[in-house]
């Protein structure tokens, strides 16, 4: 998927907490420390997991598409079904051939092994498309504002505290700012079509983050602030135009130019994107 260059689309833009926000980290090894920190840096700024947010987003977007379709969003466990399936393809085209090309493009091809939502996050065979970088406080926003909570565990039975239990955990304060950057590379346009549902629900404030959601947190709003395309494609085909190519090779080394294109309020295309998605999911009339 990756051995040529085809597309890029790069994303920027600022992920504020409308509620107080809870990443955990391992116990505090402070005397005086809270029972439960937050997340982070190197610098004891907060920080947000690429992963986390990664890791949600996909969980949404899992919830959509199996509701159309179980197969479009397979559970990851049941993936240990098809060994005997990658073991037989690897055997045909990496010990065989030494053809990794063939080997992606047989897991691609076969509806067993690859699901819609895998081929953007990646599987257990192959790397996902979508990568993000961990999201960091914005230095000038933060005076280290730490919020500490108290919390008790509940005995079930009784539905009354838990002697002994009382514990108090950090949170990140409401209004408290984090970048945002993000890349997709080499995506077929459904696939950028369902990675701008998914971000539009961040947009919306309806994918809560880490702990203690039952309690309000979590509670965050994305703002994309600029979105650079970078499309080395032929027209109406995936493989891509050496001429253009080129140009933005010369691009890249060149400072008083600008490589891509700036599709921030382009909506046309992101509603093509879409568009191409909902083709995709389209059930036949025959599974109708």
């Amino acid at each position: 998927m990756f051995d040529k260059f085809i597309n890029r689309l790069e994303i920027t833009g600022t992920l504020i907490t409308l509620t107080a926000m809870r990443i955990g980290s391992s116990k505090s090894s402070e005397p005086i420390g809270t029972d439960l920190p937050v997340m982070k840096d190197a610098l004891g700024r907060p920080i947000i997991p690429g992963s986390s947010f990664k890791g949600a987003l996909r969980s949404r977007l899992e919830s959509f598409l199996r509701a159309i379709n179980d197969q479009y969003a397979r559970d990851p466990s049941t993936y240990e079904d098809e060994n005997e399936q990658i073991k037989a393809l690897k055997k045909q085209y990496l010990e065989n051939a030494k053809d990794d090309a063939g080997f992606t493009r047989a897991i691609l091809s076969n509806p067993k092994l690859t699901d819609p939502i895998s081929c953007v996050f990646g599987s257990p065979w192959f790397a996902g498309k979508f990568q993000m970088r961990d999201l960091s406080v914005f230095p000038e926003a933060w005076f280290g504002q730490y919020q500490e909570r108290n919390g008790v565990a509940i005995d079930r039975d009784t539905e009354t505290a838990s002697g002994g239990k009382l514990y108090d955990f950090q949170v990140v304060p409401a209004d408290t700012p984090f970048q945002f950057q993000a890349v997709i590379e080499n995506a077929t346009n459904w696939e950028l079509g369902l990675l701008m549902i998914g971000l539009s629900q961040f947009e919306q404030g309806q994918i809560p983050l880490g702990g203690g959601r039952s309690r309000g947190l979590g509670v965050v709003e994305l703002t994309i602030t600029s979105m650079r395309w970078y499309d080395m494609r032929r027209p109406e085909t995936e493989e891509p135009d050496p001429g253009k190519v080129l140009a933005y090779l010369q691009q890249l080394t060149n400072p008083s130019q600008t490589a891509g294109e700036d599709i921030t309020d382009n909506t046309e295309l992101k509603n093509d994107w879409v568009n191409a998605l909902i083709t995709r999911l389209n059930p036949s009339p025959r599974s109708r």
